[in-house]
């Protein structure tokens, strides 16, 4: 076993877009290309009764949304190739960000109509902070849209990004033609419905075959945008990709499997291999001999006849080995799995060893959070995984006293996943959630009563923000708590929240309290720890 080549063959991504671009149908041919699955799914359809392989809650099978991130693996041409599809809907952003966090490089989906939408912006924003590899797909080129110049111009302008076409589409809408590989020299030609088809190939853009097919307005077209492209673009810059700072562009047509082929191909080429993560103490190298990963999600009930929960965990360095004890950092005890499991999004498969750039599930009997770490020995923390402040809070409504404990270990699970944070009040130990969006309200209303048999509603609550409280002085925390204990609580981890009223209460509590730390985000928790 030569770890060095398992690390090199590796490629981990996320796809991620606004939603309704076409984001987990994309992801569901890239798999049908993988050979992990025989038949396409549909994420909405009247006709194809297939739900698709990475939608597999029941609730996204309803809507027709995402509202988790699933992980597939597969293997493709010597490459093992681990896609985290995650939710485009701005709910469940924070699920997202986290993600984006356990890979090494995106797809970023946008549908040729809409353009660069709001929720593509806020993603875009997250790949800029860990400066990661982006790749652009310019999904439904079979619909009337936007024009190509303008669309990749507005990725640029919007994204803050550099563009390289590496595609270009003949044609939009009813007239969509196909796509000319610029690198390649050739084009595909586009038929409608012809997903799983070979696809006819025009390797001579004089040909009077090429020019029978796409009719001479297209063919001088073509002509004019290739001399223009070429003039425009040089040679691709590898190291402007690696580095975030230049998007290779694909045009196509993922429900009819169209342009797909093109841009997993190119990937492969170009995307990187598992890369170095920030601890609190150093950087740590996928090509260390000892084992390291963290936690980047939680999930219970994925399988909900076996109520079982599964912790995601991100390889690395190291070889992650089976019955093997690994030291769980933030408790400081040794903990063994003897099932840890690679995904097809809900169904599972016992893996024995795991490298770099792997994500593994390993069952979880409540010792894991969001953010934990696990080595073979070293006291690290990896960086880079908060909580954000909710913008949505609600009390928890109990509907039906009898199934008490099955609602306080679902709200409880749930919050451990990421789906909601929960906020405990000292008095009568009411219960407040806090999201981003409405529509978590609704998975969770949904979650409880479907996995749980908790019957609840939920009471608004008209708060602002959510601030993590710290202090050096005990007087100065103990003060703080006394004169502000109604809207003082603790978080699911017994740490001091302080629940804001308004943007200027905060202000006012800032200059009234200059000893209390404020904090937005959890990240505090890491610095801590490192402390």
């Amino acid at each position: 076993m030569n770890v060095d080549n398992e690390i090199a063959r590796r490629k981990t991504f996320a796809v991620i877009a606004h939603p309704d671009s076409g984001k987990t149908t994309l992801t569901e041919k890239l798999l049908l290309f993988g050979g992990a699955i025989q038949t396409a799914g549909a994420v909405k359809s009247n006709k194809v009764k297939k739900t698709t392989a990475s939608d597999f809650m029941e609730i996204e099978k309803q809507r027709g949304i995402s509202v988790a991130t699933s992980v597939m693996s597969f293997e493709y041409n010597s490459r093992l190739i681990n896609i985290l599809d995650t939710p485009g809907h701005k709910d469940f952003a924070e699920d997202t960000y986290r993600t984006l966090t356990a890979v090494d490089s995106v797809i970023l989906v946008i549908d040729c109509v809409k353009g660069v939408e709001e929720q593509t912006e806020k993603l875009m924003e997250v790949c800029r902070m860990r400066d990661t590899p982006v790749q652009v797909f310019i999904n439904k080129m079979d619909r009337d849209g936007r024009d190509p110049y303008d669309l990749i111009e507005e990725v640029e302008e919007k994204l803050g990004i550099q563009v390289f076409p590496v595609t270009w589409p003949v044609g939009i809408g009813k007239e969509f033609k196909g796509v000319w590989h610029l690198q390649d020299h050739q084009m595909t030609a586009f038929t409608a419905g012809s997903a799983g088809e070979e696809l006819k190939v025009f390797r001579d853009k004089e040909s009077e075959e090429l020019t029978n097919f796409i009719g001479n307005t297209f063919a001088q077209q073509l002509d004019e945008d290739l001399d223009f492209l070429n003039e425009l673009y040089d040679e691709f810059d590898q190291e402007a990709y690696l580095n975030g700072q230049l998007a290779p562009v694909f045009f196509g047509s993922a429900i009819n499997n169209f342009g797909v082929q093109e841009l997993l191909d190119y990937f492969l080429k170009i995307a990187p291999s598992p890369f170095a993560r920030p601890t609190q103490a150093r950087m740590v190298e996928p090509l260390e001999k000892k084992f390291t990963g963290f936690v980047f999600k939680i999930h219970a009930n994925l399988d909900p006849k076996h109520r079982d929960r599964i912790a995601f965990l991100r390889i690395c360095s190291g070889v992650f080995k089976r019955n093997t004890f690994y030291m769980h950092t933030r408790i400081n005890k040794k903990l063994r799995f003897s099932n840890p499991t690679s995904f097809m999004a809900s169904k599972k498969s016992i893996v024995d060893v795991a490298f770099p750039g792997d994500v593994v599930g390993l069952y979880d009997a409540g010792n894991f959070k969001i953010g934990d770490t696990l080595t073979e020995g070293e006291e690290l923390f990896f960086k880079g995984i908060p909580s954000f402040s909710p913008e949505i809070f609600k009390e928890v409504v109990n509907r039906d006293p009898m199934k008490s404990k099955q609602l306080d270990k679902g709200i409880r699970q749930l919050s451990d996943e990421g789906v909601a944070q929960l906020f405990i009040h000292p008095v009568g130990q009411r219960k407040i959630l806090g999201t981003v969006g409405p529509l978590q309200f609704e998975v969770i209303q949904h979650r409880l009563l479907g996995e749980y048999g908790a019957k609840m509603d939920f009471q608004p609550l008209n708060y602002y923000k959510a601030c993590w409280i710290r202090s050096d002085k005990l007087e100065a925390m103990a003060e703080f708590k006394k004169r502000k204990h109604q809207h003082v609580v603790k978080d699911k981890d017994e740490n001091d929240v302080f629940l804001a009223d308004s943007a200027w209460i905060l202000k006012v509590c800032r200059e009234d309290f200059p000893d209390i730390r404020f904090y937005t985000t959890s990240e505090f928790k890491v610095d801590l720890m490192a402390g």
